[in-house]
């Protein structure tokens, strides 16, 4: 079995984030998003991986290499124009062959992975096998509809009056019957090729097509507030390492780790929490649900349930909940101080530079 792997997409709804990077590399609990992707697909046994891309190649490339550190092999193949999923397995098929394969979307995250799904496609091999899952309302998704014994009787893109609450997840499985039923539809209304309309000519054409549902936690990080849901459950993983310098009465609650070169001093981290290499953390209060980056600097300030990526600071300014903070970006005090303590909510891009209320007590 191959794997193709999708990593083209814009990413609009993140912005300012997405502006200077692509959304399958924003950090979750201090990884690239796509690491996890290549995880996933590394422990099904499959190590021969495309990785489609856009605008975004260089970055990407850049980030994961040729594969060897995750333990596979990566090609690249380039997308210049997002012309739906459809087309980008249409340019995939002379990497793919003959061969079964599974398909990822890479702004997905399954926290407990597709492996049991992946042995059943292998035992069974229908022409495609679809991941879903309940979600309370499926008009925002691909919904399929599904009999007793797992059979797909149909299949419908973002329907008004949903007949199922079984939402596609962005994993799918397929045998080389998908590249015959992709050469003969066209392009949809807007103008792309569609991964759905493609399995619903299988379907259509009396192929088996099957559905397993996926019950752990599923969420793609095309918006910001799913990838703070990200980086909060999958900081629950975590387990408490300290490797840098805790200091200065500091104290660590709860799973904590502490990277290489990373100083606490006089400040408190309650976990799941992770500090980046050659971080400083000074004077601070650092919740639940946090991942700072490397090379960060925060300073003053109390922060929960956020995201911080490398080389940002954050000093005298706060408190803030469920924000996410580019790469060097800086974070200070405007100047006056304010006699408020209501968590500030920031989404903050790439080198950019905000003011806000100092905080009152100038302390963490």
């Amino acid at each position: 079995m191959k794997a193709l792997v999708l990593s083209g997409g814009s990413g609009a709804r993140l912005r300012p984030i997405s502006h200077s990077m692509p959304k399958q590399l924003i950090p979750v609990a201090n990884r690239p998003v796509l690491e996890y992707v290549i995880d996933d697909i590394r422990r099904l046994g499959v190590t021969d991986i495309a990785i489609v891309v856009g605008s975004w190649a260089t970055q990407i490339q850049q980030a994961l290499g040729d594969g060897s550190r995750f333990g596979v092999h990566l090609t690249y193949l380039r997308q210049d124009l997002p012309l739906g999923l459809a087309d980008a397995l249409r340019r995939a098929g002379p990497f793919l062959g003959d061969d079964d394969f599974v398909m990822y979307l890479g702004d997905n995250v399954l926290r407990e992975g597709v492996a049991e799904i992946a042995e059943e496609f292998r035992r069974t091999r229908p022409a495609a096998q679809l991941v879903v899952h309940k979600v309370a309302d499926p008009r925002a998704y691909g919904v399929a509809e599904v009999d007793a014994d797992g059979r797909v009787l149909r299949l419908v893109e973002k329907p008004e009056r949903p007949r199922s609450d079984l939402a596609v997840v962005g994993v799918y499985f397929f045998t080389s019957a998908i590249h015959a039923s992709v050469a003969a539809i066209e392009p949809s209304a807007r103008g792309e090729l569609e991964i759905t309309d493609a399995i619903q000519r299988l379907v259509a054409d009396g192929a088996p097509v099957r559905a397993r549902e996926y019950t752990g936690f599923w969420r793609d990080v095309g918006e910001i507030e799913h990838v703070l849901d990200c980086n909060r459950r999958l900081l629950e993983d975590l387990r408490h390492r300290v490797t840098g310098t805790v200091e200065g009465g500091a104290e660590l609650r709860g799973p904590v780790v502490v990277e290489d070169g990373a100083r606490v001093v006089r400040s408190r981290v309650t976990g799941p929490a992770v500090i980046g290499a050659g971080t400083l953390v000074e004077d601070a209060e650092i919740g639940p649900g946090t991942a700072v980056g490397r090379g960060c600097l925060l300073r003053s300030t109390s922060l929960a349930d956020s995201v911080v990526l490398d080389g940002a600071s954050i000093s005298f300014a706060g408190p803030f909940a469920r924000s996410v903070i580019g790469r060097s970006a800086t974070v200070g005090p405007a100047g006056a101080r304010a006699g408020g303590r209501a968590a500030h909510r920031l989404v903050v891009g790439d080198h950019a530079g905000v003011e806000v209320a100092a905080r009152p007590d100038g302390a963490g």
